[in-house]
């Protein structure tokens, strides 16, 4: 790995680490102001941040507080006091480790979103391949950016699916994991990362930096969660963001920034 990206690394866990301190003061005086806090993922940044704003339109007496970030690091961060009335996940894990904690109410828990995964390349590559497993074997890729599986779902996601692909091997050699999703699309938007696995949400958002070499079929569809946190102070606010969120208004908003309906179960 160069210096340039070990140093580009170091100083994006430094500032994580920093915006991570700052979201916990604002989610504490929040608290203290009595508003609504979401914790969501960090792939649904642009969304909820549209159907949070369009909320506070029909609920004037209601400010919503958005904490972004991997569901597993939100996860923990509510298992470990850290106020929040509602949590969105981008993947069914992270929820079921939060009913397994009870974290969340497990009545209140509802699928409201699906995605997709692919993979990027800066949008000057030149990469070809017939396949996601030739792309990535390629000599010229030397850096694979993909969100750490251990608390990622992009980076289960996209793990579970290079497994099935036999690339896994390959990729993980290569790999560089990021804390959350849109840090590995910062990797390859800045490149330096010559292929990284994002949602294809993220990779809409910077037509300019990167394009989608490929869709990545995966074992498992890419779907978004969201349910009321246990011991909420509002539970009624909360209740109604989450309608809010799986209503016809909100699944406008989510539809705008490329996220569709969920699967039928």
């Amino acid at each position: 790995m160069t210096a340039r990206l070990l140093a580009a690394r170091r100083k994006i866990r430094t500032v994580a680490l920093c915006a991570s301190a700052v979201a916990a003061f604002s989610m504490q005086s929040a608290a203290h102001a009595d508003e609504l806090v979401v914790s969501a993922a960090a792939s649904l940044t642009n969304a909820f941040r549209g159907v949070a704003t369009a909320f506070e339109k029909t609920h004037p007496n209601t400010k919503i507080v958005l904490n972004f970030g991997a569901s597993d690091v939100l996860l923990r961060q509510i298992v470990n006091g850290a106020p929040a009335d509602a949590f969105a996940s981008a993947d069914e894990a992270a929820m079921d480790k939060a009913v397994e904690a009870k974290a969340v109410v497990p009545d209140t828990r509802h699928d409201f979103a699906a995605n997709s995964l692919v993979m990027i390349v800066p949008a000057d590559s030149t990469l070809t391949g017939p396949s996601v497993r030739e792309t990535l074997a390629k000599p010229q890729v030397k850096h694979v950016a993909l969100g750490n599986p251990a608390s990622v779902p992009a980076g289960r996601y996209a793990k579970a699916a290079l497994e099935r692909e036999g690339a896994w091997d390959i990729a993980n050699g290569k790999a560089v994991l990021a804390s959350n999703v849109r840090e590995s699309l910062d990797y390859v938007a800045r490149g330096e990362a010559e292929a990284g696995f994002v949602f294809g949400t993220d990779a809409a958002l910077m037509p300019k930096a990167v394009k989608v070499a490929a869709t990545v079929p995966t074992p498992t569809p890419v779907t978004y969660s969201i349910a009321l946190v246990k011991g909420s102070a509002r539970p009624a606010e909360a209740a109604a963001f989450a309608d809010f969120v799986r209503s016809p208004d909100g699944q406008a908003i989510l539809a705008k920034y490329g996220f569709r309906p969920p699967a039928e179960h």
